[in-house]
């Protein structure tokens, strides 16, 4: 009954969720005459129906609208389907309308749950209860109408035929967030569902210069091959693919002229971790050292292939850990650099310190020529190709991208408008104070949402990008910040990590490798809880702090509080000792195959 579907329909844009007893009936809402789908809860067969069953329950079947069909996702004995309840337009990408997602849900057809034994309802309630952090994901967006995982020059590049393609079939797979969750609808020729999703980040601003209306966005699309959280996705994998990869292209329109500058950041493209244990920042552990040179090869490759030349921009410091992967990336790019792939050290923290983020002019004058001869993407008003990027800035660190990025689309910004007759020969962005506001805030919002996505927190010194300066405020909040990741870090991101590699498929259950019996916690691990820990440590400060106020009346609470203060370091340092006890590690380890 599936060959009904029409691959050349556009994507249906609203419609109703019928949630009867045996299946789920969606009805297109958006003035089309489409037949309605109809997924089964017991085991999630997809057809087409031409009228509304009627429902055998004496409750009425509840309704909802919805916006868009996300996909759905195999467990171990259910499958889950997962939709857009809530969507917000945020802005317009060369003339078409951007949503971005303001809530997911999911939708269980697990009835045959019913008859399996009491292991397999376990297991798949745990492998479930991970869905639930799905529909907390945040930064994405949509569109109906045109493919938000290309570049504004790779779009236009695309053959005529491609063009007519529908709208997942034209995405690049890298970025495309629910590119697994598809795959059934698309086994089933599901066209006007196949919803393409990115996540990442859309900000978008508008400003006059003189009598000049010029139209700026910013997208930044993650790659979903290695994404994840802050501390439990680094480096690379063996194919090379880096952790937290991201794409931020920077679009100025302006009088029928559209330029396009794409730059890409990373993680250090070697085999290398960082093991949560509880301390605020841990080590950083090498793997794999001989395979080094491989990796980076493979990765850069990529890069070659897809963007031309690449000039490696590495932020971190040259001691300590980050010493460490510093050398051994130096190393590994020694025998592959070569006149398209350049290598260069900007050591970030020594050369601007905490407050002299102007001294990043320093990185734009050894970077200038590169940018200079790669250019960027540049459309008349006829929509001929004037101009074309050919090499990409990759840029990489621990914790300062956003103020080195900002930095460099500020720079391209400004030799773009002035290509296009707006800016004088020595004009610059500050020159205009409310574009130059506009551009700051754009650029520290796309910040902010990267940062959320991967660390759960606002992006730290983020006043800098925001205000061109650090404030107060913005130290008082970078304080809590760090707490919050401390805290996500070890205690959430593990269940947050196994949810975005269930999602991605990185990792597929499957009945004989999951159904095993579950190990038994025994000892400390049984009884081990942080927040029980962190208690009995803040109790003991306590009774020491009271002991010592009550030293000058009677010298024995000095004996007392000496016993409560070495009670709660001792304690402090256990728990410091035995963090991957305490820890929310992740459980599912396995790859896909």
């Amino acid at each position: 009954m599936m060959e009904r579907a029409d691959s050349g329909q556009k994507l249906y844009s609203r419609m109703r969720l019928w949630e009867l007893p045996d299946q789920y009936v969606i009805e297109p809402t958006d003035g089309t005459s489409a037949p309605y789908l109809s997924i089964n809860r017991l085991d999630a067969s997809l057809s087409f129906i031409d009228e509304l069953p009627e429902s055998s329950s004496v409750r009425a079947p509840k309704i909802q609208t919805i916006y868009g069909v996300v996909g759905m996702v195999k467990l171990l004995t259910g499958s889950y389907l997962i939709v857009i309840t809530d969507r917000q337009c945020v802005g317009t990408y060369l003339g078409h309308t951007i949503f971005k997602v303001l809530s997911l849900k999911v939708f269980p057809c697990d009835h045959s749950l019913q008859n399996s034994d009491a292991q397999h309802k376990k297991m798949e309630a745990e492998f479930s209860a991970l869905l639930n952090i799905v529909e907390k994901t945040s930064g994405l967006f949509f569109s109906y109408e045109t493919n938000l995982t290309l570049s504004v020059q790779k779009l236009h590049d695309l053959g005529g035929e491609s063009k007519l393609l529908p709208l997942w079939r034209q995405a690049e797979p890298r970025f495309l967030w629910n590119n697994y969750m598809l795959e059934v609808l698309i086994d089933n020729k599901l066209d006007p569902f196949l919803l393409p999703v990115i996540q990442g980040s859309f900000q978008h601003f508008q400003a006059a210069i003189g009598k000049d209306v010029i139209d700026v966005t910013l997208i930044s699309r993650r790659c979903t091959r290695r994404n994840g959280t802050r501390m439990w996705r680094r480096g690379a994998d063996p194919d090379g693919y880096v952790a937290n990869f991201v794409e931020t292209e920077q679009i100025v329109q302006l009088n029928g002229y559209t330029a396009s500058f794409v730059q890409v950041r990373g993680s250090i493209p070697l085999l290398w971790e960082q093991v949560v244990d509880l301390t605020y920042k841990p080590k950083f552990e090498l793997v794999k050292v001989e395979d080094a040179p491989k990796v980076a090869e493979r990765h850069f490759l990529d890069l070659r292939k897809k963007y031309g030349a690449v000039l490696a921009v590495d932020l971190v410091n040259k001691h300590g850990g980050e010493g460490r992967l510093c050398e051994k990336f130096a190393a590994a790019m020694q025998p592959i650099s070569s006149d398209d792939v350049r290598y260069l050290h900007f050591d970030f923290h020594k050369i601007c310190g905490h407050v002299h983020f102007e001294r990043l002019s320093i990185l734009y004058e050894q970077i200038s020529d590169f940018l200079d001869r790669n250019g960027y993407f540049l459309l008349n008003e006829k929509a001929d190709k004037m101009k074309e990027q050919l090499g990409v800035v990759r840029s990489n660190c621990i914790d300062c991208l956003d103020r080195t990025n900002s930095m460099i689309g500020r720079k391209m910004l400004e030799c773009q408008l002035r290509r296009l007759g707006i800016f004088g020969a020595d004009e610059t962005i500050s020159s205009h104070s409310n574009f130059d506001e506009s551009f700051k805030i754009m650029w520290a919002n796309h910040g902010d949402d990267i940062s959320i996505q991967y660390s759960g927190t606002p992006a730290l010194k983020g006043d800098f990008v925001r205000y061109g300066q650090r404030t107060v405020h913005g130290i008082l909040k970078d304080g809590w910040n760090s707490l919050a990741r401390y805290y996500l870090n070890n205690f959430q991101d593990g269940a947050k990590q196994d949810a975005i590699d269930l999602l991605q498929g990185h990792y597929i259950v499957s009945v004989s490798r999951d159904i095993s019996p579950s190990p038994q916690k025994g000892g400390l691990e049984a009884v081990a809880s942080f927040p029980l820990a962190f208690a009995f440590v803040l109790v003991g400060f306590l009774f020491a702090t009271m002991s010592l106020r009550q030293v000058r009346y009677d010298l024995r609470h000095l004996f007392f509080s000496i016993m409560w203060a070495s009670l709660s370091v001792a304690l402090a340092a256990f728990v410091r000792a035995n963090g991957r006890i305490f820890c929310n590690r992740p459980r599912l380890h396995r790859p896909r195959h």
